[in-house]
């Protein structure tokens, strides 16, 4: 008999659904395009049907937690996967501002490029620095300049207060001979109209979905920011504590229906995105405002890359210390060919 009880207890063991996975979720910007189109359907809908999750998701304003806590709460275990752009994290990780250089990349592909080659690197640092797993790298669209003031150029930047999307870029609108300014993206509308700033750099497409176009009526398309990279990264315990299968899922997944999904409509956005902010062309996403679109010439492009490759990536180097530049050279540095000294 007690024979007979250890072999139905094994048994029923064995044919017993496998529970499911639960999963906290902190999303990036919960009105902007890529929490609404690829975050919130991914995790809510796509995940949970390729296997066994639950999942709560949430973002990181809803929870009006500070942008430079997310990745550390993260790696902390206060929830399991977290989503923001990298730049947030730079004061904790100086070396991550290698990931998102202004002006390197002007098409997705490009970026996308730029991306892969700094995924080493990346995965390196948020398991160093927060604890965590990288799963994905999708992308804001390029970070271009709103202003609420008469621009023709980026010469007309100098003397004027710019709120940058991240440390590189302040850098180099400082060495353009602009003021940075240190401004959340929520209060942005307000000091344009306040005129705490003159301009504003964030991708044409949060900027159309923000408002930006109500109280800015210049739009300068030159990537001075980059392309925003928003990195999605689980918790290292709730990863290594994962199944090899669920994790897998989890990879594949994520891999192809989010972050494969955004890089896909990354260039067309932004095009979109440019003809909503400015009537020039259709706009799929809403009615088209009226901003006059400024156009970059081939001077302005130049000496932005000058300054870049002789003033700002040098001192990132500085600042990130370590053999960074040299892995940075190996990686990213080959793949645009520009070289850090």
């Amino acid at each position: 008999m007690k024979r007979t009880l250890t072999v139905l207890a094994a048994t029923t063991a064995l044919a017993a659904p496998a529970l499911a996975e639960d999963l906290t979720v902190v999303g990036s910007w919960s009105g902007l395009p890529l929490h609404k189109e690829f975050e919130a359907p991914f995790w809510t809908e796509t995940l949970p049907a390729a296997g066994d999750f639950n999942v709560e998701l949430t973002t990181h304003n809803q929870m009006g937690l500070g942008l430079g806590e997310i990745y550390p709460l993260l790696g902390q275990g206060v929830y399991d996967v977290a989503m923001t752009v990298a730049d947030y994290a730079v004061a904790d990780a100086p070396e991550l501002e290698g990931l998102d250089v202004p002006l390197l990349a002007l098409s997705a592909d490009e970026a996308r490029a730029m991306v892969d080659a700094a995924r080493p690197m990346v995965d390196d640092i948020y398991a160093d620095r927060f604890n965590a797993k990288v799963l994905a790298i999708a992308p804001y669209p390029p970070q271009v300049v709103f202003c609420n003031a008469e621009i023709a150029g980026l010469d007309d930047l100098q003397g004027l207060k710019v709120r940058a999307s991240g440390r590189m870029t302040a850098k180099l609108l400082e060495a353009l001979g602009a003021e940075g300014v240190n401004v959340s993206f929520s209060e942005v509308p307000g000091a344009l109209q306040n005129g705490v700033v003159d301009c504003a750099v964030t991708g044409a497409g949060s900027g159309y979905s923000a408002g930006w176009w109500e109280v800015s009526t210049h739009l300068l398309p030159i990537p001075l920011g980059g392309w925003d990279s928003v990195v999605t990264a689980m918790n290292m315990d709730k990863w290594n504590g994962l199944s090899a299968e669920a994790q897998s899922t989890i990879q594949s997944e994520i891999t192809a229906k989010f972050e494969d999904a955004a890089w896909d409509v990354a260039q067309n956005a932004l095009v979109n995105d440019i003809a909503c902010l400015t009537g020039n062309g259709d706009c799929p996403a809403g009615e088209a405002r009226s901003m006059t679109l400024v156009e970059a010439s081939d001077a302005d492009f130049a000496k932005a890359r000058d300054i870049l490759t002789t003033q700002v990536l040098p001192d990132w180097a500085e600042r990130a210390g370590g053999d960074w530049a040299e892995r940075w050279n190996a990686s990213v540095g080959e793949t645009v060919g520009v070289m850090i000294k």
